[in-house]
């Protein structure tokens, strides 16, 4: 091999190295730094403590998303804990000059998606923020990971980070997918078998005509759930579909820096013949509508399948039986005809335009199912301002559902939005694990597609049933 040959990961990763440390981190330079109320108070305290100012405050953004209500955004909010963080996100971006988009600002949304739409996320950036689905904004082919409190503190002060270079894999998926099959199928389907371990210590390139057909969106999907399955990050090389994507939003390049920057991100390429650390391949026409039975995003199957039994599966069986003992599952058990309580569409995973389509196509000239109560919530305003503009709107409220407000919502625990004990919910989040969604709530992560069919029948069903 040679040394010309590189990966995208290493392009992006050696562009950004200050220092390298013997035996040691790489001082790592960071682009864009996103910020929101949960991660940021004690970083901004530690700031404060030292004497130290924010160096780069142009380089950090800032938007309350996960404390946020997702009904009344214009009253108050209630819980002491939330209205304290938000002001002092709000407080501490004023301080320090940092951009802050916060309840009632038009820009205003979950971090992962006012990013890309708003033109701050770019190929070859690397990005971070005090979440750890920031891996969302790889899918532009930019290197992008969560962060912790101190590093958050780290990259405010010093905008570099230090960080081990993690080693390399790629999946492939080559094929086409089959009907109803969406992104959040088929990265289901890669965690189902790489379980949620399974690239612990990597950074992930998706590679393969699936994902090379893919919009930004469902890129973005993708990207999310790296992390799900103990990846560092997940990217996607740039090509068309993202140019077209990035052109003319309000802060992408524009004029002659718009032309110097293309030339540049399309060298941002594996080149051929670069190695991987590990390497797989998939099929898409393996791949089905996905749903998880477990307590874990890898606990997942093909929605027309039957639970696997323990001793079908490698390792333990005592994690497992716990886990379908909280769900309140058997093995060998039928996914589809079990009742759906909550249904949730929303998240940093499937808050986009693309997602509320989806499962309008599905509900269009239906009705909500009597017992379930639905969470529809756009990932950001502008999101929120499409769905309206589409009609999309008017399909959802003839079903009888209603539009709620942007934000993390019953993404996880840290709003209003909460599922209660005991009840089951179809969720397109990310997360699945025991009280994730609210103590003793029990979740089963799925597209917008699973999503819509279980909201309109009131169990879980096989949307190719519904879909003409």
């Amino acid at each position: 091999m040679s040394f010309d040959q590189k990966t995208l990961f290493d392009k992006v990763w050696d562009a950004h190295v200050v220092r390298k440390i013997e035996d040691g981190p790489d001082v790592f330079f960071i682009d864009r730094h996103f910020i929101h109320e949960v991660t940021s108070p004690v970083a901004f305290l530690g700031l404060e403590s030292r004497g130290i100012d924010v160096i780069f405050p142009e380089h950090t953004f800032a938007t309350a998303d996960h404390n946020t209500p997702t009904i009344n955004q214009h009253l108050p909010v209630q819980d002491p804990l939330s209205a304290n963080q938000l002001k002092a996100l709000e407080q501490n971006s004023a301080k320090y000059g940092i951009s802050h988009w916060g309840l009632g600002n038009p820009k205003n949304g979950i971090v992962h998606v006012v990013g890309p739409e708003n033109g701050i996320t770019l190929p070859g950036m690397t990005i971070v923020c005090g979440d750890s689905h920031t891996s969302t904004h790889g899918a532009f082919g930019a290197i992008a990971f969560g962060i912790g409190t101190s590093e958050v503190e780290m990259v405010l002060s010093s905008q570099c980070i230090m960080q081990p270079k993690p080693k390399k894999m790629r999946i492939n998926v080559n094929g086409t997918l089959g009907k109803a099959v969406t992104p959040k199928d088929v990265t289901l389907y890669i965690i189902s078998k790489l379980t949620t371990a399974g690239a612990t210590g990597y950074f992930v390139e998706y590679a393969g005509d699936v994902f090379e057909k893919m919009s930004m969106e469902g890129r973005m999907t993708v990207c999310n759930m790296s992390i799900e399955m103990g990846a560092r990050g997940g990217m996607i090389a740039p090509d068309q579909i993202t140019f077209d994507y990035i052109k003319g939003r309000e802060m992408a390049p524009k004029g002659d820096a718009w032309v110097s920057s293309l030339a540049n991100w399309k060298s941002l390429k594996t080149d051929e013949g670069a190695k991987f650390d590990k390497e797989y391949y998939f099929v898409a026409s393996d791949i089905e509508p996905m749903i998880t039975y477990g307590t874990n995003p890898g606990m997942g199957m093909g929605i027309s399948q039957l639970i696997p039994k323990a001793s079908d599966l490698s390792g333990g069986t005592a994690t497992y039986d716990k886990s379908l003992a909280y769900m309140g599952f058997d093995e060998e058990d039928r996914m589809i005809g079990k009742k759906v309580d909550y249904v949730f569409i929303g998240s940093c995973t499937n808050g986009r335009i693309e997602d509320f389509r989806a499962f309008a196509s599905v509900i269009k000239g239906r009705k909500k199912a009597d017992h379930v109560t639905a969470w529809i919530v756009p990932g950001s305003h502008i999101v929120e301002e499409q769905i309206k503009a589409e009609g999309i709107l008017d399909i959802l409220t003839e079903a009888g559902f209603l539009l709620r407000q942007p934000g993390c919502s019953a993404c996880l625990a840290m709003n209003d939005d909460k599922v209660p004990p005991g009840k089951y919910a179809v969720s397109t989040s990310n997360r699945n694990f025991e009280g994730r969604q609210g103590p003793g709530s029990r979740t089963m992560l799925a597209s917008p597609l699973v999503a819509a069919a279980a909201a309109v029948t009131g169990y879980v069903t096989d949307p190719r049933e519904l879909i003409q």
